[in-house]
């Protein structure tokens, strides 16, 4: 496809993204069928955060997250602080010919008071702000494939609950572009599109795969990350505000844990502007031979969900916005944290 159609068709499926979250917000969980079957493939599927899973059509979702996600924030706001379109290139082998599918992404909070139990999570009838990120994929002007997570550590920590161990980097953080950018209705040149996409292809499966499993100068991150990076990091990791503070509280311990851990093909990777965005269900592969937040090493393979965004300010990264499904990480040693819950019940 060549740019100019690329970009009409961008801005094309980002007006349906932005209508379709329009109507879920403002239309009631009435009438979320009829906006599901309008604007969604009757085979679409949803990807979502453990213990909700995968869903198949639009029922599913309503039953599984939707429904109770309205019963229990009865008063949900969006708030949306990145918005951005592109056509995906996210195989390691960089053949877009295995891949070429049309995303857009968006993520920021949800605001709204905390008034009835969801997911087992006692409710605290307090605000509360649900950090959200979702991708989407279109087809012919339809949604086919969702990928999409709520911060539920994050969650547990605001309703007064602490599953995991107080985080290394700063609790709470998860503010949009200091520079107010990040909501992309209008086209990005395309230039500067396809410099970002090529420029994240390089830093993930150049950069974050050339790990020597001994130091970490061998992935060269400096070379990627501005001094005073932004890394805003989920529930149970935190935020790091430098570059310093992204290697000391939140690399160094994640590669003791994980050292032989890999980017795999990742489900989507583009970008628009100088963001770009990547969602990954199995994104990365690794073995756990160390430990993690408290946990020891169980040897176990684990795979990591996770989604991303970056936005690029030359040749390097300034802010960096991290989904981790740490409930589903967990389950994988073989904790449930949910179930931390009522310990503290008692």
């Amino acid at each position: 496809m060549d740019t100019e159609n690329q970009e009409e068709l961008n801005q094309t499926n980002k007006a349906l993204a932005w209508s379709f979250w329009e109507a879920l917000d403002h239309g009631g969980i009435q009438n979320a069928a009829s906006i599901l079957d309008d604007a969604c493939s009757p085979d679409v599927v949803f990807h979502g955060p453990e213990p909700i899973g995968e869903m198949r059509g639009a029922s599913s979702y309503i039953e599984r997250y939707l429904a109770p996600l309205c019963e229990s924030f009865s008063d949900l706001r969006r708030e949306t602080f990145l918005f951005f379109a592109g056509q995906s290139n996210g195989r390691v082998d960089g053949d877009a010919t295995k891949d070429g599918h049309h995303w857009v992404t968006a993520t920021g909070n949800l605001h709204g008071t905390f008034s009835k139990d969801f997911l087992g999570i006692p409710a605290c009838g307090e605000p509360v702000s649900i950090r959200w990120g979702e991708f989407l994929r279109f087809e012919d002007g339809q949604i086919m494939e969702s990928y999409f997570l709520v911060d539920i550590v994050d969650l547990i920590e605001q309703a007064g609950f602490d599953v995991l161990p107080t985080p290394r980097g700063a609790p709470g953080l998860y503010p949009g572009p200091a520079a107010n950018d990040g909501v992309l209705h209008q086209s990005a040149p395309a230039g500067v599109s396809i410099e970002s996409l090529d420029h994240i292809r390089s830093f993930i499966f150049d950069g974050l795969n050339a790990f020597d499993q001994d130091e970490l100068s061998s992935m060269g991150m400096a070379d990627w990350f501005h001094p005073d990076v932004r890394w805003y990091g989920p529930g149970g990791i935190g935020a790091c505000l430098s570059f310093q503070e992204f290697e000391d509280l939140h690399q160094a311990p994640w590669l003791v844990a994980f050292p032989d851990r890999s980017v795999q093909d990742l489900d989507a990777l583009f970008a628009e502007g100088a963001f770009s965005g990547a969602p990954g269900w199995a994104g990365v592969k690794a073995t756990h031979t160390g430990t993690y937040l408290e946990v020891p090493a169980t040897g176990a393979s684990i795979e990591f969900n996770g989604l991303d965004w970056w936005k690029r300010d030359g040749d390097t990264y300034v802010e960096n916005w991290v989904f981790v499904d740490m409930v589903h990480l967990f389950a994988q040693f073989g904790v449930d944290l949910l179930a931390r819950i009522p310990q503290q019940l008692n």
